[in-house]
């Protein structure tokens, strides 16, 4: 498992990666979950939460309500009793346990919107999960334990959002990718214009490091030099 440290002595762990990567954000004494990964990550989420000896989780954070990082959010919830947090505009999809599918970026992945998107959708569905917390535009966890805050990101789609961490490290879910050496531009995407609005965003923080939802985290320096890019076309 690979752990980043924050200057507070925070601990950043990557318990999944692959299809979705999947964090945990520890002070010693409480413990946040962000996202929980694809359905059938399930057995080897539980097992890399259980190698940390962690039975209950206070928080789980949901960066957006999409399959591959609500799949087994309602298992969490149900065994680990965390209070789960998302924003206001993805409650409703997390609760009956809705994929939109967004729209893609490139040729290829509008292609693959626009002649498969319908018929999958059925098989994109999960669980459905209550949320006990829908938030805005910004929360802030020191009440929570934590110098850090959860900013609304939108873009990838209508309530995406990053956790903010000491101002060093931002977890921005599928805001950015981390596949490419040359690019994070996401290949999907509801609204490219919001998606350029949260790149600003999130680099007016101050943060070093931005670590995706899928894929190895994205210096700083290669985020502005994306949003240098996208910003002049």
């Amino acid at each position: 498992m690979k752990i980043w440290y924050t200057k507070s002595g925070y601990r950043i762990i990557q318990l999944l990666a692959g299809r979705s990567n999947v964090f945990l954000l520890t002070n010693g004494a409480q413990n946040i979950l962000v996202d929980t990964g694809m359905y059938y990550m399930w057995g080897k989420l539980q097992k890399r939460l259980a190698d940390l000896h962690l039975k209950h989780l206070d928080y789980l954070i949901m960066t957006h309500s999409h399959m591959d990082h609500a799949g087994n959010c309602r298992k969490i919830q149900n065994k680990y009793h965390p209070l789960v947090i998302i924003h206001r505009s993805e409650a409703p999809n997390l609760g009956v346990g809705d994929f939109i599918v967004p729209s893609g970026t490139n040729i290829f992945t509008r292609l693959f919107v626009k002649l498969l998107a319908r018929p999958l959708a059925p098989m994109l569905s999960y669980e459905a999960c209550q949320p006990n917390m829908a938030m805005n535009d910004l929360l802030d966890l020191d009440d929570f334990g934590f110098h850090a805050t959860i900013m609304h990101t939108p873009g990838h789609s209508c309530g995406s959002v990053s956790v903010i961490i000491d101002d060093e490290i931002a977890l921005v879910g599928d805001t950015m990718v981390g596949t490419f050496k040359w690019s994070v531009y996401p290949p999907f995407a509801d609204d490219t214009k919001q998606l350029m609005d949260s790149w600003e965003k999130l680099l007016a923080t101050g943060c070093s490091l931005f670590i995706p939802s899928h894929g190895t985290a994205n210096s700083r320096a290669l985020v502005q030099r994306s949003f240098n890019k996208r910003k002049s076309i």
